[in-house]
């Protein structure tokens, strides 16, 4: 590095996992102690700490954020015929597992400031057929939750958080991913805490909580041997896993550092610019910022952009293409859902990865700022 311009030896990275010495001890361990599949302590350890750093009663380990969804529709009751609704923006993963369960994807625009779930567009979404809402904290910027907690608590519907972007990220003093019934996270190698795979279930429910690690294994009773009292799932974390996400979960707070300063670099420079606008978070909340997220508006193209900033050594990803539009969810379309629709057309992520350091982002910064000054996107 040199001034913070990106050497050969050193790239700017959009969102790769930041691994260190740590993470080795941690490993080790399992390797040592021979816990490398899914018995041992360090699972439950995981789980524990992970429920205590959120703030809720129970956290149960799983393979994978779509497992997590997955689980959680299943264990509240959601099935054939029963109405979802989530934003039309979001990834893939928190969708097909409204359709795993046999259940009806209703799709709501999201809000044009914050990205996230539009309370009044779910209001008028909500019909006698609808079980459970699905807001997503898209990017790690949380949804209004207090106004999406009440439309629930008057309809009598199950709340189900796709916190699975946000960890870390608080709205109204509390951690996204407490609020609902259920909360779900991902630990896939480009969220804010890695496992290399794997997600977790949040509850405040402790009894739910025990059902649901009891349902990720087989639906086994370990008392009985080999009896199994129904139909389960084997999404069961690995101690290997669970060995990672201990040592990540240690360094999360200086993570978290990380990406909000990455966040106030990319406005310091960027802000005044009239083409570029940023996801914005709603008030009385904290983002975690798992990717600094914008739109290029006016007549600056996107592609162009994009393109330009590679050839300066500078990653950047598109938003979510809405998933209405998508081959599987097109028979649940209905209207259009202007704001996902724009969103998809004129946004970009920008590097988020805390492997990056500050000069790093600022030359990013820098870089679209010349891009669109200087009109050679």
């Amino acid at each position: 590095m040199n001034g913070g311009i990106p050497s050969k030896e050193r790239s700017l990275l959009l969102d790769a996992p930041n691994l260190g010495e740590l993470e080795k001890e941690y490993l080790c361990r399992c390797v040592d102690e021979n816990y490398v599949s899914t018995v041992g302590p360090f699972v439950g350890e995981f789980e524990e700490r992970f429920a205590a750093y959120v703030g809720c009663a129970r956290a149960v380990s799983v393979q994978s954020g779509t497992a997590a969804l997955h689980v959680a529709l299943m264990v509240s009751g959601v099935g054939p015929g029963d109405e979802v609704i989530c934003p039309a923006l979001t990834f893939v993963a928190t969708a097909n597992p409204i359709l795993y369960v046999g259940a009806v994807p209703v799709f709501v625009d999201v809000d044009p400031e914050t990205w996230t779930l539009d309370p009044r567009g779910v209001e008028r979404a909500i019909t006698p057929r609808t079980k459970a809402v699905l807001p997503v904290h898209l990017y790690g910027v949380p949804c209004a939750m207090d106004e999406l907690g009440e439309l629930a608590r008057r309809h009598g519907l199950t709340v189900i958080e796709d916190a699975t972007e946000s960890l870390g990220a608080t709205y109204q003093g509390r951690m996204t991913g407490t609020f609902g019934h259920l909360g779900c996270f991902s630990f896939n190698g480009n969220k804010v805490l890695t496992t290399g795979g794997g997600g977790m279930i949040v509850t405040d429910d402790d009894e739910l909580g025990g059902r649901i690690k009891h349902l990720v294994n087989q639906a086994r009773d370990p008392q009985k041997g080999f009896w199994h009292t129904g139909l389960g799932w084997n999404y069961r974390m690995t101690n290997l896993e669970a060995a990672l996400g201990l040592a990540q979960l240690q360094r999360l707070p200086g993570f978290l550092e990380k990406k909000r300063d990455f966040v106030g670099a990319y406005r310091e420079i960027l802000d005044d610019l009239p083409q570029v606008r940023f996801q914005q978070a709603p008030e009385g909340s904290l983002p975690s910022w798992w990717l600094p997220s914008v739109t290029l508006e006016g007549t600056a193209s996107v592609s162009s952009a994009q393109e330009a900033l590679r050839e300066r050594g500078v990653p950047t990803r598109r938003v979510f293409q809405p998933l209405p539009a998508l081959p599987q969810f097109a028979p649940f379309a209905k209207g259009t859902y202007p704001v996902a629709e724009h969103l998809f057309a004129r946004g970009l992520n920008l590097p988020g990865s805390t492997c990056n350091d500050d000069g790093m982002i600022r030359f990013a910064a820098e870089a679209l700022r010349r891009v669109l000054s200087e009109g050679d996107q």
